[in-house]
């Protein structure tokens, strides 16, 4: 399965916000979205990712919630295109030890996958494939 057909099934929808915004703003987006990660912008070019992770270990370092995402985001984001196979992307995933990627093509953000999103795709392909080697069998 590609990135693509993922994307396809869940939506394109990206919860962004700008690199002047502040912690707070972005904690409220996390938690009225029920999401883990926002992609930072500057204009319409990925400037970088903020995770609940990123903001734990901020706010760890004794930092408000006045902060612009500037000061917290990871900048050097890792990124996927439409046609990337999901299951080289969880070997990605996994090993980078990150849980987000922003579907990137051609400078424009086109959607973004999570580490959930690739597990719940697997789980179906599997459930799909037990349905039909049932089916096959019961002919």
């Amino acid at each position: 399965m590609r990135v693509a057909d993922l994307i396809k099934k869940k939506g394109s929808t990206v919860a962004t916000l700008p690199a002047t915004a502040t912690l707070g703003e972005l904690l409220e987006v996390l938690d009225d979205q029920k999401i883990g990660a926002v992609v930072v912008l500057e204009g319409e070019d990925v400037a970088g990712i903020v995770s609940e992770r990123d903001v734990v270990h901020h706010l760890r370092g004794g930092a408000g919630s006045t902060a612009a995402l500037s000061d917290l985001m990871t900048t050097s984001v890792q990124t996927c295109t439409m046609d990337d196979d999901l299951t080289h992307l969880a070997t990605t995933m996994t090993q980078g030890r990150f849980r987000h990627l922003p579907v990137v093509e051609e400078g424009r953000l086109l959607g973004i996958i999570s580490i959930g999103d690739v597990v719940k795709a697997r789980l179906d392909a599997l459930e799909a494939e037990r349905d039909h080697l049932e089916s096959y069998l019961r002919q």
